[in-house]
Formats: structure tokens, C-alpha cells, sequence
């Protein structure tokens, strides 16, 4: 913003140190002259030399007092310029550090010694922002960085189909058209996972009481035929556990997280528990499941995006994109809630959900997230009426990453 050019800070405490001493100095001499000069007699006309007057005491206080006045003048200024500097240093360090972020650099920190007050509280919270800012700016390149390398790879492979398809014109045309259709649903399936993503700290969306023990019935029942062809046991338990918050995006939560509990398991023969229950003011749902161990430094970072453990990502026609858990993990923080993965000792993740019962404190994603949901689902429904691969709530494949 463009100001016009005014007095420092330092400045204005100057003049107002100095002009306060001044007033000062004027009232005790005005004291002085009221309560002191006032009873000395006026005896101009008399003998000068002999005895006190008025006249005298006047002609002798006011030259002084002017000299006295005028050093608590410059006096004021000296030391109000001295005092102001010393009382603003902190302030200035906090401004360069201000300017240094302008410029780009987040890395640099104030650290201000000394004990705590004001200047101090100011610089330890700009210290905070910075770090959070630094932090979420190495997470945003991070994550555009990855996701140009999730959508580079169906479209490098598009260009492949097509290259191989116009130097052999005699290629099965059915084939071709065939494997397109896999790579473009996918690209699809990743766009709208980084759609829903980014949106989903923006905004608000129409809240409705749940009950997540409906809506893990619902995700159960869906997934039920993915189940049963891996051979894994789904057992859906508990009681009623309502919350507030978006029904659509809470069962993509559930249908995520049971997703992956089925696909990322033993490879037959194995089980996935959803349990549901109410806690006093917090709303309870479990999603524990069997399958090989987890190393435990691996599970902190299964919540980021497109982050997937070496012996958990999967080649096969469940392989997720790698936002599975990032999904979850925004849809639950969204809802005010909390999301704790522990590995099971014998294999497999234990995966809690916990919601407020009753409502989130603040706003969450946005309105907007629940027409994706619906412009998803018809954006990726095929000639046969079938939602393609990428939809979860239709085959399983939903855009999950290699998770629990």
C-alpha cells in the first residue's frame, strides 16, 4: 500500500518523552511562581539592596528558569531518542525478519532473548507462523511436484498406445481403445482426487446428523463382493455413533478406509473389523484389519499424499493413486475430528476415527465438495451405466492410496 511518508515510531516517542518532561517542568514552575513569588512582597520602589522583593526574585528565577527549561528540553530529546531505540530494538527485528519472508526466505527464525513480554510473546508467534508457513509451503511443492508425476505417467502411457497404434495400423483397434479407456478412467480417477483434496480446507459444506454405524453398513455392503472375491471376512459391530458433518463425504471416510483394509491384507483367508460406538461426547469408529506387519516408521507417513510403503504398493487392478488416507485424513479433520493408525502386532493397521458427537466447532470443506461427489460419479459412468474403476463406492477402486 502506498503511504505518505510521516514520522517514525521512534520519533513520535522522542517528542512525546521530551514534551512530557516539558510540561512537567513548566507546571513545577508555574508552582513556583503561584504558591512562592505570591508572598514575597512587591517592593520595587524601595531599597533594592537591603531587603527581598518580588521584582527582584523575578529578574533573577526567569533567566534561570528558561536555561533550566531548555535543558530538560534537550535533555528529554537525548534521552527520550536513547530510551525509544532501546525499547524498539525488538521491533525492528521482528520488521527485518517480516522483510526477509517477503522476499521469500521462511527459513529465518528471530529467536529473541531475554525474559518474557509483549516484543517477546510478538516475535516467538511470528517464529510459529513462519514455521507453520515453511512448512506448509514445502508441503504444497511436494505435493505438486508428486502430482505431476501421478498424471505424467497415464498420459505418457496414452501417448505410447497411440505412437504404437499409428506406426502398426494393423493393431487390434479393440485393444487399443481398450487400454486408453483404463489409462484415461485412472487420470480421471487422480483428477478428482486432487480436486477433492485441495478443496478440502475451504469453505463451508451443508451439515446433517450421521450416524456412522449406517454409514459403515453402507460401505460394508458395497464392498461385500470385493471381499468375498479376496476371501476376506467383513464384520461390521457396534452400536450408534452420530456426528455432524457431511454424509457423502463421511462415507467416502469409511468406504476408503474399509477399501483398504480389504485390499491391503493376507492374501486369502483374512479379516476386516469395522466397529462403531459412542463415548461420552465423542463418536468412535475402528477399521482394524489382518495382513503382514507394518514397519513402525512407515505408518506416520501414510496419511501424506501419494505416499505409499515399497512392500504395500500394489500393481494389480486395486493399485490406488496414493490419496486414499490424504482423504481421509482432510474429510476427518474437516469434521474436527482426530485420526490414529497404530500397527496390530500380528499384522495389519488398526485405524481410529474419533468425531464429536455433538458437531464440529468450526467450519470445514467446502459446499463444493459434495457436487463433486455427484459429478464424479456421473463423470465416470460408462456406456453400460456402470461407474468405472475409479469410483469406490461402485467396484472398490476407488482413487485410495497403498495404505492400511
Amino acid at each position: 500500500m502506498h503511504r505518505r511518508p510521516g514520522l517514525s515510531a521512534r520519533l513520535k516517542l522522542t517528542l512525546s518523552y521530551a514534551g512530557f518532561l516539558a510540561v512537567a517542568g513548566a507546571l513545577l514552575l508555574a508552582v513556583v511562581w503561584g504558591f512562592l513569588l505570591r508572598y514575597v512582597p512587591d517592593n520595587s520602589q524601595g531599597l533594592l539592596g537591603v531587603s527581598p522583593n518580588r521584582y527582584l526574585l523575578v529578574r533573577t528565577f526567569v533567566p534561570a528558569a528558561a536555561v533550566a527549561m531548555v535543558c530538560l528540553l534537550v535533555f528529554g530529546l537525548v534521552g527520550g531518542w536513547i530510551l525509544a531505540g532501546r525499547m524498539l530494538a525488538p521491533l525492528t527485528q521482528i520488521t527485518d525478519a517480516a522483510r526477509m519472508a517477503g522476499n521469500g526466505s521462511l527459513s529465518h527464525r528471530i529467536r529473541m532473548k531475554g525474559r518474557q513480554d509483549e516484543f517477546r510473546e510478538l516475535s516467538d508467534a511470528f517464529d510459529s507462523m513462519l514455521e507453520q508457513l515453511e512448512s506448509h509451503v514445502a508441503e504444497q511443492q511436494r505435493f505438486a511436484a508428486n502430482a505431476s508425476h501421478e498424471l505424467r505417467t497415464p498420459l505418457a502411457v496414452s501417448r505410447t498406445l497411440l505412437d504404437v497404434a499409428r506406426k502398426d495400423p494393423t493393431r487390434d483397434r479393440g485393444e487399443l481403445i481398450e487400454r486408453l479407456q483404463a489409462v484415461n478412467t485412472r487420470a480421471i480417477g487422480l483428477t478428482e482426487a486432487l480436486l477433492l483434496l485441495s478443496r478440502s480446507d475451504r469453505g463451508n459444506f451443508t451439515r446433517e446428523r450421521v450416524d456412522l454405524s449406517l454409514i459403515a453398513e453402507e460401505a460394508a455392503e458395497t464392498l461385500l463382493p470385493l471381499a468375498e472375491q479376496r476371501r476376506i471376512t467383513l464384520d461390521v459391530t457396534g452400536g450408534a455413533a452420530r456426528t455432524s458433518g457431511s454424509a457423502e463425504l463421511l462415507l467416502r471416510m469409511v468406504t476408503n478406509l474399509v477399501q483398504n483394509a480389504i485390499v491391503h491384507n493376507l492374501p486369502a483367508d483374512g479379516t476386516v473389523t469395522v466397529r462403531t460406538e459412542a463415548h461420552g461426547d465423542t463418536s468412535v469408529l475402528r477399521v482394524e484389519n489382518t495382513g503382514r506387519p507394518l514397519p513402525p516408521e512407515l505408518v506416520p507417513t501414510l496419511t501424506e499424499p501419494f505416499q505409499r510403503g515399497t512392500e504395500r504398493a500394489r500393481t494389480d487392478e486395486h493399485a490406488g493413486v496414493g490419496l486414499g488416507l490424504a482423504i481421509v485424513h482432510s474429510v476427518v479433520r474437516a469434521h474436527d475430528g482426530t485420526l490414529d493408525l497404530v500397527p496390530r502386532p500380528a499384522g495389519g493397521l488398526l485405524v481410529t476415527v474419533r468425531l464429536p458427537a455433538g458437531g464440529p466447532r468450526r467450519c470445514g470443506p467446502c459446499a463444493e465438495l459434495q457436487q463433486l461427489e455427484h459429478s464424479s460419479k456421473e463423470a465416470r459412468t460408462d456406456e453400460g451405466g456402470r461407474t468405472a474403476s475409479g469410483d469406490a463406492a461402485s467396484d472398490g477402486r476407488d482413487e485410495t492410496k497403498g495404505d492400511p
